[in-house]
């Protein structure tokens, strides 16, 4: 099974780059993120008519996140309140369309993120990504206690979470997406029992996810990798690649950010 994360920076701009792309690819399930368009104005048609299921949790302009696969989902839906109830917390979170997962047999809970960018160190939106991050931790563990242990999450997870995932770690604790306190709030999570696919193949820097569009960065390969699939135990044991598809990239006006594709043997899971 080959599962795969992309931001693709606006799905309505990016749509025939997504569709070319997807199908090129065998991917079982891609999951989208920073899509920017309302649920009614989401472009479905052109999936569906390829076969594809598509569910999708999205607002104007900003954020929204989305499933396309290629079988029907089990128990998909949006946000933190399905799991952790509604309060105050959870709503104030669940504004904002970040979070979309569902079951794809053999029993595998896709977890689908797209993670508070944080916008400057010690801003408001900073503490607003670090609540977000604490609140994903207990809804994580919420998912492992009450289902099985098969769960993937993957998504823009806007962290690098070691120097060698950026091209130049100097002064890193004074940039947003680098900083101590954000590496934290990610590590709480994997410490869950939760790791990291791309590393289980490739241990050396110089592999990137997103670049900016400035200073020629992708030309130059000044990247960050901040795109991410984390595995479950079992799953982990069982990726059998974890590779980053530059070639997106390098279209006519892309996303910054390039699609990350892990194969898992599912084989009598």
């Amino acid at each position: 099974m080959r599962i795969a994360t992309w931001n693709v920076n606006s799905i309505r701009t990016r749509l025939d780059q997504v569709l070319d792309w997807l199908y090129g690819q065998s991917v079982d399930v891609l999951c989208l993120q920073e899509t920017k368009v309302v649920d009614a104005d989401f472009p479905q048609t052109p999936f569906t008519q390829e076969g594809y299921q598509v569910y999708f949790s999205g607002q104007k302009a900003y954020n929204g996140v989305a499933l396309i696969s290629k079988i029907a989902l089990k128990e998909v839906f949006s946000g933190f309140a399905p799991i952790l109830g509604i309060n105050e917390s959870v709503q104030k979170f669940d504004q904002q369309k970040r979070m979309i997962t569902g079951i794809i047999s053999p029993g595998i809970r896709i977890l689908n993120l797209y993670v508070p960018n944080g916008s400057a160190v010690g801003s408001e939106k900073y503490h607003y990504k670090l609540e977000w991050l604490a609140l994903l931790q207990d809804f994580v563990q919420r998912l492992l206690d009450q289902e099985s242990s098969h769960l993937l999450i993957c998504g823009d997870f806007n962290i690098a979470l070691e120097d060698r995932d950026l091209h130049d770690p100097t002064d890193r604790e004074t940039r947003i997406m680098a900083t101590d306190l954000e590496r934290q709030a990610l590590q709480k999570i994997l410490d869950l029992g939760i790791q990291d696919a791309f590393r289980k193949f490739t241990s050396e820097g110089g592999h990137f996810s997103w670049w900016d569009y400035r200073a020629a960065a992708f030309r130059r390969n000044l990247g960050w990798r901040i795109d991410h699939h984390y595995l479950s135990t079992e799953l982990y044991d069982r990726a059998i690649a974890c590779t980053i598809d530059r070639m997106p990239r390098q279209l006519p006006q892309p996303s910054d950010h390039a699609p990350v594709i892990v194969e898992l043997d599912t084989d009598n899971l």
